[in-house]
């Protein structure tokens, strides 16, 4: 089947500040969505999906930011906001998408009859009539609109075929179908997108999409398949997370597409040979994507993860080394340093001066305001007077731990000091700063050092919780060598909230990402009440007008 007007290249949406966002624990801010949209910027991605406008206040304002800051230029992404098909999401949408030079709004509503009986409690009649009425309307605020039939992979394949002609008949210029518990194979998925094209009328005339989740392992080979038999536009996330066992992996489909170019050609209506890049990501950019979102995240990329895992170049056996030593491509199939991927070069140390510091932070990809840059300069010359050589990946984790303190501030960690050994109680003095400007201290016994220093700490900000989660990560390698903590906590109302900070010593490390962590909790209690507060002042309102 023909497919005129339809782009020779594949649209990279990213989703990772709406679908990653709801890995659990990996809560974001506004101003941390937005570090992240200009790195995705700077990636290349042709659209950004910034949030779900009418989900939060929180989520309002990073999609508006975002919209202003990142999306406010002729040569800048779409930016997308989701919305359910209801008038008051499509309205939030819009507002919110209003800075953006090039808005999309992204509606969905679910399609399968499992989701019509359980969840939405509608016939095929009614979700029908709301398809046209919604896509409709969200046309009226912008020319770009995104249509998605949720769990479309279990939808009956008839009904299915009416709700896209439906959607694309209202208005809808990209039809998206999620496969939203990652149910179908492979060979599944190339049956399924052949099916709409072949059954849909003006299926042509829009861009096709395709959504697809983890939960088998399938999420980039379904992806890939898909490109195959027509569709032109990938939602994706960086690393992979998202919802469950998250999505389709950013990294994985680009450098697919990048690395096996002369399979995908013919697909896409090119010569076999040609050297033109399938997609605009900039694969220079993907490792330093993939450790941004990783760290702000606090969702660690695990060893064994293609393309960006710490052994994805690696090689321990003996043959495989002598292999790659003689001549690399025996067993890469990719250079490192494609992706971004550096030696990791000593470049500075205590001695070095301001300018050099300033100027490998630019070589880096880092433009600190000056106010930032004192601040990152003071940390580097802490570090550097504990370590003899500061490496790039050590001045990444320092950066990125300077941007999160600046993110995070609440609750601020003054002095931390802990006495243990193994004929002694481990004892933590802990003395905090208090958003209320109070400073105060306290002194716990535990049964070990970071034991002692939360339970030190907890008395001091008095905020209930549970630690679920406690990692240590080297950055580099050494005795040396900075040491990254990573912890999860669960609130009351069993909310995820993920803290992570960088330091030589590793209990002060563990002080600090605990601290980060409970002060995304208190932000959110505190979102939380003023939100209760306003709903509860619009039911006053409303029972003396009723």
């Amino acid at each position: 089947m023909s497919m005129p007007m339809q782009p020779d290249r594949v649209i990279i949406f990213d989703t990772t500040l709406r679908d990653g966002e709801q890995s659990p624990g990996a809560t974001l801010n506004a101003e941390e969505k937005l570090l992240i949209a200009q790195q995705l910027a700077q990636l290349g991605v042709d659209v950004i999906e910034a949030g779900f406008a009418a989900a939060s206040p929180g989520d309002f304002a990073a999609v508006r930011m975002i919209a202003a800051q990142v999306g406010g230029g002729e040569q800048s992404p779409i930016i997308c906001s989701l919305a359910r098909a209801i008038r008051s999401d499509i309205q939030a949408a819009a507002e919110a998408l209003k800075p953006a030079v090039r808005p999309r709004i992204h509606v969905f509503i679910s399609a399968s009859d499992i989701h019509l009986q359980y969840q939405l409690r509608k016939t095929r009649a009614e979700v029908l009539a709301i398809v046209a009425e919604m896509v409709a309307y969200a046309k009226t605020f912008v020319a770009d609109v995104e249509f998605s039939p949720m769990d479309a992979t279990r939808t009956e394949l008839g009904y299915l075929y009416e709700v896209i002609a439906q959607a694309i008949q209202s208005g809808a210029t990209t039809i998206n179908i999620p496969d939203t518990v990652g149910y179908r194979t492979p060979k599944e998925m190339e049956q399924f997108i052949q099916s709409i094209r072949a059954n849909v009328p003006g299926i042509d005339r829009v861009i096709l999409s395709i959504h697809t989740q983890n939960d088998l392992g399938l999420a980039t080979a379904n992806a890939l398949v898909a490109i195959e038999h027509g569709v032109r536009q990938i939602e994706c996330t960086v690393n992979g997370i998202g919802e469950r066992a998250g999505n389709a992996a950013l990294e994985e489909i680009v450098m697919g597409l990048e690395v096996r170019k002369a399979y995908y050609n013919p697909f896409l209506g090119r010569p076999i040979d040609s050297e033109s890049p399938l997609t605009r990501i900039r694969p220079s950019e993907i490792y330093k994507t993939s450790r941004l979102v990783s760290h702000l995240t606090g969702l660690s990329v695990q060893a064994n993860k293609a393309i960006v895992g710490a052994n994805a170049f690696a090689h321990e056996s003996g043959i495989h080394q002598d292999g790659v030593l003689k001549y690399r491509e025996t067993y890469e199939i990719m250079d490192a340093t494609t992706i971004g991927l550096t030696e990791n070069q000593i470049v500075l140390g205590k001695h070095s001066g301001r300018n050099a510091f300033r100027s490998r932070l630019q070589t880096l990809g880092f433009d600190l305001s000056e106010a930032d840059l004192n601040k990152a300069f003071h940390r580097f010359k802490d570090v550097a007077d504990k370590k003899k050589e500061v490496s790039d990946w050590d001045l990444e984790a320092i950066i990125q731990d300077e941007l999160q303190v600046a993110i995070e501030a609440g609750f601020q960690l003054e002095h931390v000091q802990v006495t243990c050994g193994d004929c002694t109680c481990p004892t933590a003095t802990i003395t905090i700063l208090k958003p209320d400007g109070k400073i105060v201290t306290h002194a716990a016994v535990g049964t070990g050092p970071i034991d002692a220093v939360y339970r030190s700490i907890d008395q001091l900000v008095s905020i209930p919780n549970q630690l679920i989660e406690f990692s240590v990560q080297s950055v580099t390698a050494g005795l040396d060598a900075l040491g990254t903590v990573t912890v999860r906590l669960r609130s009351e109302d069993h909310s995820c909230f993920t803290g992570q900070s960088s330091d030589t010593d590793i209990i002060v490390a563990a002080a600090h990402a605990y601290i980060n962590a409970l002060n995304r909790l208190h932000r959110h209690l505190h979102s939380q009440a003023q939100l209760n507060q306003a709903q509860q002042s619009a039911y006053d309102t409303a029972g003396i007008l009723f």
